[in-house]
């Protein structure tokens, strides 16, 4: 009975046929295990009933939503790049007709028959007023920030957040009406007694007159900029494990301690993001500055007396009486303002990036 081979029916043809495993040596089974799928069986069907995983479709969900992300990326790249070129094209006639130096020139007079005009003075106050706003509003911000996230009852740091939410989408030209007709007259009063009691530090020097000046716009700015960094910063505290601020307390810390070593330094990398987005909207700010700043040409520290320009004001209020030279002009400074804010944005990115290889290398 030994001798007698196994049989089974065959599905398809209703006969017999011999079991081909009893035909093998001993140990071969055992070297079938150990081969390839494919070369078990021509269908990819393993003796023990296993099969090979199935293939990737060529054309599926996960390769087109690849490939449409990938081709947003580089549309991205392509509309800045043919931005740049633009401005490049545009403003290369302008440059070579100016008689002046461009970086160092402090006028703007590019309608005249010899044109001469220079970016020194605009990307100074520009950068001058952007910074102010920053120095004033990020404190300011972060407080905010932590009161509605860890202090305050979760209904007031609601209601708080949604107000601050708002405030981010007034419209600039609002803000600079409000910094015109109502903030001057504090500014104003505030700049009088700083040059009356400060007057020996060079910002509050001067004889006047004070009002429109890098101080208001400053001021009119870190309002504008406030609501942007509060919003994100409060979000990103929010982030903060919670087993890390329960590990603060239960050594002992008090809260304060507790925010100092566990959510600032976790929401660090947040933070910093929130502060450059606020500066790109500082450095880019338009119609808020032309009405608040006292549009002059010129490099002075000076904080309190009339004065002050920005590229970005500067392009509204002369754009349109400008001639073709002039809009040349413009497109330069433009291109100006906009290499600040792409260094501005690539430096913050290399920012967070060293700060999470940091943070990834010490965990």
């Amino acid at each position: 009975m030994g001798d007698t081979p196994h049989r089974s029916a065959d599905a398809g043809t209703g006969g017999t046929r011999v079991t081909q495993s009893h035909e093998w040596p001993a140990g071969a089974s055992a070297r079938v295990a150990e081969a390839p799928v494919s070369t078990r069986s021509p269908g990819g069907t393993g003796l023990g009933g296993g099969s090979a995983l199935p293939r990737s479709r060529k054309f599926g969900a996960e390769r087109a939503f690849r490939g449409l992300t990938l081709a947003a990326g580089t549309t991205v790249l392509v509309i800045i790049a043919a931005i740049a070129i633009f401005l490049i094209a545009k403003a290369v006639p302008a440059l070579r007709a100016n008689t002046e130096n461009f970086w160092t020139f402090e006028g703007w007079f590019p309608n005249d028959a010899q044109p001469k005009f220079g970016i020194g003075a605009l990307a100074f106050g520009t950068v001058l007023t952007a910074t102010l706003a920053l120095l004033v509003a990020v404190p300011i911000a972060l407080g905010i920030a932590l009161y509605l996230s860890h202090y305050a009852p979760r209904r007031v740091g609601t209601t708080l957040g949604f107000l601050i939410d708002l405030l981010a989408a007034v419209p600039s030209v609002v803000f600079g009406l409000w910094g015109r007709e109502v903030f001057l007259k504090p500014v104003q009063d505030l700049s009088v007694w700083l040059n009356k009691y400060f007057s020996w530090i060079p910002i509050f020097g001067g004889d006047g007159p004070f009002g429109k000046s890098i101080l208001l716009g400053s001021l009119v700015l870190a309002i504008m900029v406030l609501p942007i960094i509060t919003s994100l910063s409060r979000e990103v505290f929010l982030q903060t494990p919670t087993a890390n601020e329960e590990a603060a307390l239960a050594l002992g810390a008090t809260r304060w301690e507790m925010l100092r070593t566990a959510v600032l330094p976790y929401g660090r990398p947040g933070i910093i993001a929130a502060t450059m987005l606020g500066l790109g909207r500082a450095l880019g700010e338009t119609i808020a500055l032309a009405m608040t700043l006292g549009i002059t040409f010129g490099i002075s520290f000076n904080l309190i007396e009339n004065g002050g320009n920005s590229i970005a004001a500067n392009i509204a209020n002369t754009f349109g009486e400008a001639n073709a030279t002039g809009r040349g002009a413009l497109i330069a400074s433009g291109l100006v303002l906009f290499a600040i804010t792409l260094i501005v944005n690539i430096t913050a990115r290399a920012i967070i990036y060293r700060r999470r290889e940091f943070t990834e290398s010490a965990a």
